[in-house]
């Protein structure tokens, strides 16, 4: 199954705000078996989220938008997902006395405007945030699932792992997707590619390989899906053993380790 994230926020666009958002539910989506085709990053306005809906749903089963749901004017995400959805506004009590008890225990005085909080589009399933105002919204349409979170990044990753992507896991069949990363060092990428040329070339077709190089470091990326995680684990390990017969030296870990832990474990070893 594939999803594609649409980030909302003018503060993203400016550079105010860095996404982590993006990045952190893309490793959980693709830990859950859900391949992100495209992540698009749209201002605060509503001609350009709707079309950022319309035009994901044209690509991916699953499309998930953070940002714009808080309670002052310009988060306006919600009214475009009540225009986009042909829905009505209702007031849903349970977020209200959720939003009541956070403010109480708090002690904030409770406005208007968080009041209007609580108003959920009628065609959404309600996803409770435990530790916001902002309620998360699920909606399916023509066999496609959009969700609607926060942006703010610990309602966000709450509302992922305890709602979202279980329901997720549930709704679609997913596949196991497993990556390797082969750590390289003292070779440079052109090099390094020329030197595996052989066994990049007789990699099973349903292993992809990423050249991934930053200074003094090249990483190599295997990456696979299937519904068998052990048997394609395993494969893939196989690989990085026939690896090693042609670049022996330049091999320094595995997973993103670094050097000096790398260096670190070997020494240990010879105490």
């Amino acid at each position: 199954m594939n999803a594609e994230i649409i980030s909302i926020g003018d503060e993203l666009l400016i550079g105010q705000v860095v996404n982590t958002n993006a990045s952190w539910m893309a490793a959980e989506l693709n830990s859950a078996g859900i391949n992100v085709l495209r992540i698009s990053v749209v201002p605060d306005d509503a001609g350009q989220i709707k079309a950022a809906i319309n035009e994901a749903a044209t690509r991916a089963g699953i499309i998930l938008l953070t940002g714009g749901l808080g309670p002052t004017k310009d988060d306006i995400t919600k009214k475009v997902l009540i225009d986009f959805f042909g829905s009505k506004p209702i007031f849903h009590e349970p977020t209200f006395n959720h939003i009541k008890n956070l403010f109480a225990a708090r002690n904030y005085p409770l406005s208007e405007a968080n009041r209007q909080q609580a108003e959920i589009p009628d065609n959404c399933i309600p996803l409770p945030n435990r530790l916001g105002t902002a309620v998360g919204m699920w909606f399916e349409k023509n066999d496609k699932v959009f969700v609607s979170m926060p942006g703010v990044p610990f309602e966000m990753k709450a509302l992922m792992k305890e709602q979202v992507v279980p329901r997720l896991k549930k709704k679609f069949k997913t596949t196991f997707i497993v990556h390797k990363t082969i750590m390289t060092s003292g070779i440079g990428e052109s090099l390094l590619a020329e030197r595996i040329k052989e066994w990049e070339d007789n990699l099973p077709p349903a292993i992809k390989l990423a050249y991934l190089p930053q200074p003094g470091i090249v990483r190599l990326r295997l990456s696979a899906s299937s519904r068998n995680k052990e048997k394609t684990e395993a494969q893939i390990e196989h690989q990085c053993e026939q690896l090693k017969n042609y670049v022996p030296k330049a091999i320094f870990g595995y997973d993103d380790i670094s050097m000096e832990e790398s260096l670190g474990n070997l020494l240990k070893k010879r105490i």
